[in-house]
Order: C-alpha cells, then sequence, then structure tokens
C-alpha cells in the first residue's frame, strides 16, 4: 500500500475539466465564456444553445465530473493514497481560478493536474495550460504565492483508458441484432479540429499531416479493434471519423464527417455500425447530441442499425489508471524509476509539454510546460 511519501511532492490532485452550464439561465452565459475574444455572434450562441435546450439547459459533464471525483477519491482511499482532489473548470463553476485560489488558502504547494482530454492538440493541451497561467497570473497579481502546478501525462494508450473502451465496442456488437452483427464496422469517432491545428498537434518531430492528434487517435483506435477481435473472434472493420465541427466553414477541419461517414457506409451495404467515441472522456453534450441524437437520426433515416459504445466516465479502471499516473510522475519527480504503463507502438507521452509542442497561433504564457513562467 503506498504511503504518503509516494504522492511526495504533490499534496494534491486536481480535476481539470471544460465545464458546462447547470441550467437555462446558464446556456448563454457560458457559451459567452467559452467563446470570449472571438467575435462569435450572439445569435450563433444562441443556435449553439439550443443543443443545451434540448437537456433542460444542463450539461451532463458536471455531473459526470462530481462521479469522476466520488471515484478517484474511492479508488485513492482503498489504495493507501493520502492525496486531496479538487475540481475546476475553464469555462464555468467551479472556476480554475476559485479552486486554485482554495487550494492556496488551504497551504498546498505542489498540485497534479489531471486534463478531461487524453491527446495532444492546442485545444486538448495547450489551451488548458494556458488556463493554468492565466488563472496563477490572477492569483499573483492578488499577492498570493500559487501552487506550482504540473499536468499528468497525455493518457490515451494507458490500459486504463482503452480496456473500457475496448469492453463497450464489445457490449454494443453483441446488442445489435444477431443477423447484422458480424457485418458490422466500428466508427471511431473524436472531436474534428482544423486541419492546421491538427498538423501541428504534439511535439515539433510529431508535426506533419494530422500531427499527434490523428497518429494518436489512430493507435487507440486500432488498440481498441483489436481487443474487440481478440473477444469476440470476429474482425469488424473500422475508420477514425469526426464530429462536433464548428467554426469558419472555409476552414479545413479534418474529416470524414461521423453522418457523412454513416451516409458512405450504408451506401456500400455496411449492414450496422458501432460508433465509438474514443476521443472523449465521458458522456458529455457533444456526445449525446451529435452522436446520440444527430448521427442517430441520419442512421434512422438510413435504416442502418446503429449502437454507440460509452465512454470511459468513472469506470474502476480509469480511476486506477489515474492513480497510476499520479505515483508514476511524483517518482519521476523525486528521480526514482517506476513502469510508465502504455498500450502500442507510440510508448508512453512526454511528462513536460516541450517548447513548440501544439503551439497557438497567438503565442501566450503556457503553465506547466518547458517553456511555463511559473517553475
Amino acid at each position: 500500500m503506498p504511503d504518503e511519501s509516494a504522492t511526495s511532492p504533490y499534496d494534491a490532485l486536481l480535476l481539470l475539466s471544460f465545464g458546462g452550464p447547470e441550467g437555462p439561465d446558464d446556456v448563454i452565459p457560458f457559451l459567452e465564456n467559452v467563446t470570449r475574444g472571438r467575435g462569435i455572434p450572439r445569435e450563433r450562441l444562441k443556435e449553439v444553445g439550443r443543443h443545451y435546450y434540448l437537456f433542460d439547459g444542463v450539461s451532463p459533464i458536471n455531473e459526470q465530473n462530481r462521479a469522476l471525483l466520488a471515484a478517484l477519491r474511492e479508488d485513492f482511499d482503498g489504495h493507501g493514497v493520502d492525496l486531496p482532489v479538487h475540481w475546476g473548470n475553464r469555462n464555468w463553476a467551479p472556476y480554475l481560478t476559485d479552486t486554485l485560489r482554495q487550494l492556496t488558502a488551504d497551504g498546498r504547494r505542489r498540485v497534479a493536474v489531471l486534463a478531461t482530454s487524453a491527446y495532444a492538440s492546442y485545444s486538448g493541451c495547450r489551451q488548458y495550460r494556458e488556463n493554468l497561467a492565466d488563472a496563477l497570473a490572477t492569483l499573483t497579481d492578488e499577492g498570493l504565492t500559487p501552487p506550482r502546478v504540473d499536468k499528468l501525462r497525455h493518457y490515451f494508450n494507458h490500459p486504463g483508458f482503452v480496456r473500457p473502451m475496448a469492453d463497450g465496442v464489445v457490449a454494443s456488437l453483441a446488442d445489435l441484432p444477431e443477423d447484422v452483427r458480424a457485418g458490422a464496422h466500428i466508427a471511431f469517432t473524436t472531436h474534428s479540429i482544423p486541419t492546421g491545428a491538427a498538423d501541428t498537434s504534439g511535439p515539433e518531430p510529431a508535426h506533419g499531416d494530422g500531427g499527434a492528434y490523428v497518429a494518436q487517435h489512430l493507435e487507440v483506435a486500432g488498440l481498441v479493434a483489436e481487443a474487440v477481435r481478440e473477444a469476440t473472434g470476429e474482425y469488424h472493420p473500422w475508420e477514425l471519423v469526426y464530429q462536433s465541427r464548428s467554426g469558419a466553414p472555409g476552414t479545413p477541419w479534418l474529416e470524414p464527417d461521423i453522418c457523412d461517414h454513416l451516409e458512405t457506409l450504408h451506401g456500400k451495404g455496411v449492414p450496422a455500425v458501432v460508433m465509438a467515441p474514443i476521443g472523449f472522456v465521458s458522456d458529455h453534450m457533444e456526445v449525446l447530441y451529435d452522436l446520440d441524437t444527430e448521427a442517430r437520426a441520419k442512421a434512422a433515416e438510413l435504416g442502418l442499425p446503429v449502437r454507440r459504445s460509452p465512454t470511459v466516465g468513472a469506470d474502476p479502471r480509469f480511476a486506477a489508471a489515474v492513480r497510476d499516473l499520479v505515483l508514476e510522475r511524483a517518482a519521476a519527480e523525486r528521480g526514482e524509476p517506476r513502469e510508465r504503463c502504455a498500450l502500442g507502438a507510440l510508448g508512453p507521452s512526454h511528462d513536460v509539454c516541450p517548447v513548440g509542442c501544439c503551439p497557438a497561433r497567438t503565442p501566450r504564457p503556457a503553465a506547466a510546460g518547458a517553456d511555463s513562467p511559473y517553475a
């Protein structure tokens, strides 16, 4: 059983997430937070907001984060890891700055940060680091001495992330009608991003066609597909596709879109599809609306049987993976060897984002990286 020294030098874990509205009155203010500085017209925000109003203005992400917090605390307690777990959001309460202010008041000096984004990209990594830097700057301006923050490495290929998703695909295949099950394809989905952002995702050596973002997703898709083959004894053809595109129509984004992909598969005579949202940690709004609402409607229009497999959410194996990541990083900070768990060929990701990793179009300070102003 780990003792207190196993988590040293860390004295807290911060779950850092996107945030979401908790009721109808929160929707537009939340979307204003998300799009601040981008000049998005209010009418466009109202259009996006209708997705939330279909669910009474409540994003599921907050309740899912509460469930993950409970799972982490239960796992830590059950394995003798004495580390308080806190929660802060980028775009809604509990806000990141407020949580770091409380951690400062509690005397926390070194905080490990788990972002609810498993892959490398500007929006999935560096933007979280920029938000950390903004919060630390605010506290410093208030005359406080905030804790040092260290973002835990990307966990896209950690067994505790991959295996729950593979089990979910197996269960979704089993739920299909028997006469279409063997011929079903798997559509692995993730958030589309501009191709320019994809090409520069990850460290500079990974930059190129799709960058680390596409390479990491392809790795996970292949790992899940192989685990499904081993579990079922059948190979199911698969493809990585995208969802949740936003932004200017003239800007190239990663394709194909999931709805277009369903049309293509139907045209080829594919009898059924399992949609597997490997790019997401939990079943939040983009999963519930873009897959469970829009993509299901497209499939119904085509007469194509579909199932949607679950994300990892608060699966105990994912909570155990987070514990592993904390203990692994703590050991590295102490200069002690520890196994770094990762499946596939890409291996474990870097602990500290190097200079040039997932660059922003307009450079801004970012914490928890080699270029951080906060050592």
